[in-house]
């Protein structure tokens, strides 16, 4: 049968003010609004790129409908539309805009803490993300398929950049990041310290992908840190990171 064609809409772009919910400015969210800011800006648009927690805040504020458009990973999204996790309400009215790219939760830390799997984290002091964040949610089901949860370590709620920058000052001892590869935050401690990367495996890492199916195994290439002295089991969404907006 013939294509339905959509309806034109007349929009008067100089009165729309779109604002874009990006992340910490240390991050690649950040960036990237900034980015998607300067096109729509150049197309017509009152833009503003605003520096936020990341996914949950993000969501959030699309909600409540405080901005336009949001950078979140595809795993937070899942618990917002269908309402579980660290979000009691179902939203279906949450749509995608496009896939960005894939993301791969790493546990990254340096060999003189001794941490050389995830159960090693009890005890330690652990940067889990920053407050409403995805890298928070994923750090917190990590612990939650292990068997944890974080009175079992010393949790600081710092975004990665942060926590790396206090395992370098031996503030802290371990870090969970969630981003895309190679990340240059992970790549600058990899080329001045003994970094580690820990393998996220075994019956935690089956206990998580059974709970949470939008998350597969992966394997992260030796040649992706320059510090990697063994090829590490890692996880990662089957899908991408994903630009969400209410209809």
């Amino acid at each position: 049968g013939e294509g339905v064609q959509a309806p034109s809409v007349d929009i008067d772009r100089a009165t729309e003010f779109v604002t874009i919910a990006t992340g910490p400015t240390s991050g690649i969210y950040y960036p990237i609004g900034g980015a998607f800011a300067t096109v729509l800006g150049n197309a017509g648009y009152k833009t503003s790129a605003q520096a936020t927690g990341a996914s949950v805040e993000n969501i959030n504020l699309i909600t409540a409908g405080e901005a336009e458009l949001a950078i979140a990973m595809q795993d937070s999204v899942m618990q917002a539309y269908e309402g579980f996790g660290a979000f009691e309400t179902p939203n279906t009215e949450l749509r995608a805009a496009m896939r960005l790219w894939p993301n791969y939760v790493q546990l990254v830390t340096t060999a003189n803490t001794g941490i050389k799997s995830v159960e090693d984290l009890k005890g330690k002091r652990v940067g889990v993300g920053a407050p409403n964040s995805g890298v928070e949610l994923n750090a917190r089901m990590i612990y939650e398929a292990y068997g944890m949860t974080y009175e079992d370590s010393e949790v600081d709620y710092l975004s990665y950049g942060e926590a790396i920058d206090q395992m370098k000052n031996g503030q802290c001892d371990a870090a969970f990041v969630t981003s895309g590869l190679p990340n240059s935050t992970v790549s600058e401690l990899a080329f001045s310290y003994d970094m580690v990367i820990v393998p996220i495996d075994g019956d935690g890492r089956d206990n998580l992908i059974n709970k949470y199916p939008f998350f597969a195994a992966s394997i992260i290439m030796r040649r992706m840190w320059r510090a990697f002295l063994y090829i590490t089991l890692c996880w990662s969404t089957k899908t991408f990171p994903m630009i969400w907006y209410m209809t």
